[in-house]
């Protein structure tokens, strides 16, 4: 009992700072829903919707220092609700078979790979021999053949014959899950062509979502003729979120100097857009005496704010970056309406609820971690700092100069962590490389793009996107420059699955905990780091379909093949921190008649390569493990995994003398979908060739 006494007395002291810990409490019953290795079902939701009902009834009957535990045990189970009611929402049919054969579609997306393909996504899909009660909802294709002898546009019908398969699962266990993103994307199937694209009929009016699909490529086709090159590429991007126009040379100087997200449309570039229209209002009234003596402008300088910031999103396409920043931004504008602080915790975390209950999922990607990370430690670094009446020193240039090394220095601090992880790559540089280009990002491309928008009905577009065309030319000139600084960028290897998790945990607690007991959150904090400094690798990697194996030797991991399954190859080499092209990764195993061998451990790895090699092998012996993406026959004691056990199982691990499925991992769920048995493919072609 005194230990109950003692916790209700500190939860007590912790009375009106406890609203920032809602989200987190949410974020954690999602998190338990997407951990799960199963489905649940009524009799889950029905348990946990007793335990909430429970809890709530208990904080009410004692309103004490031990309500928020009640109250923090009913918001986890409506994150779990909510995960739940989201993956049922957008189910729709999954493609269970590789497919071959004509593919029809109206587009309503278009975008680039890896690859530089150019990608087009279809509904209202049509495939031989396949009931529209089967037929995906929506599938992606990359266009790898010639290009089409017409412009592909938002509502035009377009048929093709290519290839379909189910969104690949994890490339190894533990990884990211495509099947998952998939599935809530919207994704049924994913592909590509080598054949013509055919034009089966023109655009017309459809939804709403065409419509304006059309008016930004119509957008970003301007922005290009006008700036041309990376330039237009990054004008679009930046305008209409259309990224194909940038070349990947200019997006890896952007992510070698940490400066790749001033192309992807976020909380920097809606804050920057909402700011400046803000300020061009507030000042504008206030020229007006009789408004500025009459009417509230502070108030309806913030509406005009938020009506540019709804029509920014609109014209981005409304992805779910894009959202997330709107949200932020329209919370802390509303603020200002119903005169609250604008800037606070209190604000960050109302955003952070009401996109965690618009999209659960968004918890699990690195855009939400890293937005709120940044954001979360900027307002409380400046809150800090204002309440301790600190403030920057020097005249009012060099205090802006020192706000923004300031801003970035937290902002980058925040988001390293969650960026290594997710992209194991460090940018060394990436301060100055921010320092130099965000200030203008905010004095010269966001205005410029404002302006730009509104000479276009008077037909002087080109004005503004010349004046912004100056700003994104020395963004990229910086970018390329700190780019190629010798140490710009090193690489780290993926993490285990706590590290993160703990990271947050412990950060939030020294942030949003009051009194000296903060220190406490170091110690997760540090777990962290221990935990990750101490991952180890899986010795070996095999791909869900059996094309690749990669083994971890003295020089890094080797790779059975140096051609196909690149994607693969590629996020395994990520994962270890080591990207080499993947000719050097192959260099490293040598290969013999289409049968690549390796001894690991008490292990012999061997992968028949080939159909050839499959056929003309005949060795099983106690001791090896034997991998072919091609049907093969043999007798013994040997351990085989053909391409039906492996459609089963999915990538593969051996870690530690274990061998770990990616179906142990991600277990049975809505997205997993279900697998065909071998030869489910009706007209021949060996791989997917998709790019994901």
């Amino acid at each position: 009992m005194r230990l109950v006494a003692r916790l209700d007395l500190i939860l007590l002291t912790q009375r009106g700072h406890l609203f920032p810990w809602a989200p987190i409490c949410l974020a954690c019953g999602i998190g338990v829903f997407f951990a799960l290795r199963f489905e649940p079902g009524p009799i889950h939701y029905a348990v946990a919707l007793c335990v909430g009902v429970a809890a709530a009834l208990l904080a009410l009957r004692w309103p004490g220092g031990l309500a928020a535990l009640g109250w923090a045990v009913c918001l986890a189970v409506l994150g779990f609700s909510a995960a739940g009611l989201r993956t049922h929402a957008v189910a729709g049919p999954v493609l269970d078979w590789r497919y071959y054969g004509p593919i029809e579609g109206r587009v309503v997306g278009l975008d680039r790979s890896s690859s530089d393909a150019v990608r087009v996504r279809l509904d209202q899909v049509v495939l031989e021999r396949v009931s529209r009660a089967k037929a995906p909802d929506q599938v992606r294709i990359a266009l790898h053949g010639d290009a089409p002898g017409f412009a592909i546009r938002p509502g035009q019908r377009i048929m093709t014959t290519g290839h379909l398969s189910p969104p690949g699962g994890p490339v190894e266990p533990g990884g990211f899950d495509f099947r998952r993103h998939a599935w809530f994307q919207g994704l049924g199937a994913v592909g590509y062509t080598r054949n013509p694209v055919l034009l089966a009929a023109p655009a017309q009016e459809g939804r709403a979502g065409v419509r304006v699909l059309a008016l930004r490529m119509a957008a970003s086709a301007r922005i290009i003729e006008v700036q041309g090159g990376d330039i237009g590429g990054f004008g679009a991007a930046v305008t209409t979120g259309d990224r194909s126009g940038v070349s990947q040379e200019a997006l890896d100087w952007l992510r070698a100097s940490n400066t790749a997200h001033l192309l992807a449309i976020s909380g920097l570039h809606m804050g920057l857009l909402a700011g400046f229209v803000y300020a061009i209002l507030r000042y504008g009234l206030a020229l007006i005496p009789y408004l500025a003596l009459r009417w509230p402008t502070r108030k309806l300088a913030a509406g005009g704010a938020l009506a540019a910031a709804a029509g920014y999103l609109t014209l981005s396409g409304g992805n779910v970056a894009t959202e997330r920043a709107f949200v932020m931004a329209a919370v802390m504008l509303v603020a200002v309406m119903v005169d609250r602080r604008a800037f606070s915790l209190r604000s960050v975390a109302l955003a952070a609820l009401i996109v965690l209950a618009l999209r659960p999922e968004a918890l699990m990607g690195p855009g939400f971690q890293m937005s709120f990370a940044a954001t979360t430690a900027l307002v409380a670094t400046y809150g800090v700092m204002r309440d301790q009446n600190w403030s920057l020193p020097g005249p009012g240039w060099l205090q802006a100069a020192l706000g923004v090394l300031l801003s970035s220095f937290i902002a980058g601090a925040a988001t390293a962590p969650v960026g290594a992880a997710h992209f194991n790559a460090i940018a060394h540089y990436g301060l100055l490389a921010n320092f130099l280009s965000v200030p203008l990002m905010g004095t010269v491309v966001v205005p410029a793009a404002v302006l730009a928008v509104c000479l276009a009905p008077f037909g002087l577009e080109a004005v503004g996107l010349w004046v912004m065309g100056w700003g994104i030319r020395w963004i990229l000139w910086v970018a390329e420059r700190v780019a190629g600084l010798e140490g710009a960028r090193s690489f780290v290897a993926s993490p285990d699955g706590p590290v993160l998790p703990l990271l947050a945990l412990g950060a939030l607690f020294v942030v949003l905990w009051q009194g000296r007991a903060r220190a406490l959150g170091v110690v997760p904090m540090g777990l962290a780091v221990l935990l990750w400094a101490a991952s180890e690798r899986p010795q070996v990697l095999i791909a869900e379909g059996g094309q690749l194996i990669g083994i971890m030797t003295e020089a890094g991991r080797a790779v059975s093949k140096p051609r196909g399954a690149g994607f693969v190859a590629r996020t395994w080499l990520e994962n270890d921190g080591d990207p080499v092209p993947q000719p050097t990764a192959a260099a490293r195993w040598a290969d013999s008649g289409g049968v690549a061998r390796a001894r690991v451990g008490g292990w012999e790895v061997i992968h028949l390569t080939g159909k050839r090699a499959a056929r003309g092998f005949n060795e099983c012996r106690p001791g090896q493990l034997i991998v072919s993406a091609a049907e093969v026959t043999v007798s013994g004691a040997c351990d085989l995994y053909g391409p039906a056990r492996l459609k089963s199982l999915g990538s593969m691990a051996l870690h530690n003398g274990m061998l770990i499925t990616a179906r142990e991992v991600t277990g049975t769920r809505l997205w997993s979908g279900t697998r065909a048995p071998a030869g489910a493919l009706r007209t021949a072609s060996s791989g997917s060739g998709g790019d994901q």
